[in-house]
């Protein structure tokens, strides 16, 4: 007895526990349970005990959904997608350099275009033929193609090098210009230097390019040895001699090509840090010295006096400005067609040079014009880009040294054709006729080019891209599995 009892003891305990459990989750199946019979483990308890506090699967209908709709997702969101993806490849290592690479080509591919179109009548006047000017400024673009290439290749250290003898050079160049002689005078202006045949040169427009190096490579030495800081070792040789070059360019009467060295002048001073007082100072002087060119030359007020006009004026002295807005009027959206234009038939003065932009505006529309202002202006931010990521003070000013030029001259064009600003006779970067400034041009969109290709995280990203360096990553990256492994 004692055995039984003790054996039947916990046996009870575990059968009262066992009804317990039951009444407590399933009450309405147990109810009618005696209170002291052990009651057995319902269906109920049978199912939660399977599935947990889950609830079963509900089966999905194969058509339509017959519950509630999806709520709809809100145009920010999905504007801040898109904002987020656009954000991400505008961000990606290899954006400045496709830029530069994509919208030089592109203005130069284009102004081939504008230029057969714009100049054909024009060599027909001179009994020549119709492809004349277009087969000269092909000659110059596949020339400066390769002048991109080598600049696009050339290291750092080698443009450095280079900065000195262009400045040299330029400047004898800029001298014999002055020779009688020697020199040649186009459109009444001395900056000509005569090669033989067809084909002229213009030094003045290798200034340019002269300054920016030259310039780049003293600021960036005088950082080294942090002497910006004092403001004659900021100002001194590089004011100096730009005002040289500038003097020289003045002997020949080109004060447009004058302005785009002083655009590049002050762009160096500003991304050297120059403090306001000095920066105001010589902008001052410079502005002096405009105005007195400008008061003391009819021709040049004239050209000022013609800003925003509508009509030819008297004795027709604002003809090219008033035809050029004629042009870009008379285009509409889409423009008249390619070779369509009107006013190339000799109303318009110099189309295939400093208006080619109105000829593209009349024949092209807004839209051509248009697509033209984004590509500059994606030239410009690739530019300034490469110019504000990098850490080497030489690439920092012979970028931004180069983005001032091409940016200013295009604006400087454009704002001309358009009626804003004074006819200043610069051509428009990459895009009008000129081998003289194409060259040097294209030289310019290399080296933003090569600055672009030596950024760290942009050298990574072109290692990777080569066929064998990705193949040996990939082969890296790939773990050995056993050998019984499928």
């Amino acid at each position: 007895m004692p055995a039984e009892e003790s054996s039947a003891g916990p046996r009870g305990d575990r059968s009262r526990t066992a009804a317990a459990i039951s009444r407590a989750l399933a009450p309405p199946l147990l109810a009618g349970a005696g209170a002291g019979a052990p009651a057995p483990l319902g269906p109920a308890l049978r199912v939660r005990s399977a599935t947990g506090s889950r609830r079963p699967p509900v089966p999905r209908s194969k058509g339509r959904s017959t519950g509630s709709p999806r709520a709809p997702r809100s145009p920010r969101g999905s504007v801040r997608r898109m904002y987020e993806q656009a954000r991400r490849a505008w961000d990606r290592p290899l954006t400045a350099y496709y830029l530069i690479l994509g919208a030089g080509l592109l203005i130069t591919v284009l102004g081939l275009v504008m230029v057969y179109s714009a100049s054909m009548i024009k060599a027909l006047e001179l009994d020549k033929p119709s492809t004349y000017f277009f087969r000269k400024q092909f000659l110059a673009a596949v020339i400066g193609a390769g002048l991109m290439a080598l600049a696009a290749r050339m290291p750092a250290k080698l443009h450095r090098a280079f900065a000195y003898p262009l400045l040299m050079g330029t400047v004898f160049l800029m001298v014999l210009v002055q020779v009688p002689g020697i020199g040649m005078s186009v459109n009444g202006n001395q900056n000509w230097l005569y090669l033989g045949g067809p084909f002229q040169l213009q030094p003045s427009e290798f200034g340019k390019l002269a300054l920016v190096l030259w310039g780049a490579d003293l600021l960036a030495r005088k950082q080294d040895k942090r002497l910006l800081t004092q403001w004659k070792h900021l100002l001194v040789p590089l004011v100096p001699v730009a005002f040289m070059l500038l003097g020289l360019i003045m002997l020949g009467g080109d004060m447009g090509t004058a302005i785009i060295l002083t655009a590049i002048l002050f762009g160096l001073l500003w991304l050297a840090g120059a403090p306001t007082r000095l920066f105001g100072g010589v902008l001052g002087f410079a502005a002096l010295i405009a105005f007195v060119l400008i008061k003391t030359s009819p021709n040049r007020m004239s050209r000022l006096a013609c800003i925003g006009a509508s009509e030819p004026g008297p004795g027709d002295s604002c003809w090219q400005a008033v035809h050029g807005i004629y042009a870009l009027a008379s285009g509409g959206w889409f423009g008249s067609g390619l070779g369509a234009s009107v006013e190339k038939w000799g109303q318009l003065p110099e189309p295939h040079t400093d208006f080619i932009f109105a000829i593209t505006g009349e024949e092209l529309g807004l839209a051509g014009t248009l697509s033209v202002l984004a590509l500059f202006a994606a030239l410009g931010y690739a530019g300034i880009r490469v110019a504000g990521r990098t850490e080497d003070p030489f690439v920092r000013y012979a970028a931004g040294g180069v983005t001032t030029w091409i940016t200013v001259q295009a604006v400087i064009n454009i704002g001309a054709v358009l009626g804003l600003l004074p006819i200043a006779g610069v051509p428009l970067p990459l895009f009008s006729y000129g081998g003289s400034a194409l060259l040097p041009t294209m030289f310019a969109v290399g080296l933003l080019i090569a600055f672009a290709r030596e950024d760290p995280a942009a050298k990574a990203a072109l290692a990777m891209r080569r066929p064998g360096v990705r193949w040996k990553t990939m082969r890296r990256r790939v773990k050995k599995r056993p050998s019984g492994e499928r």
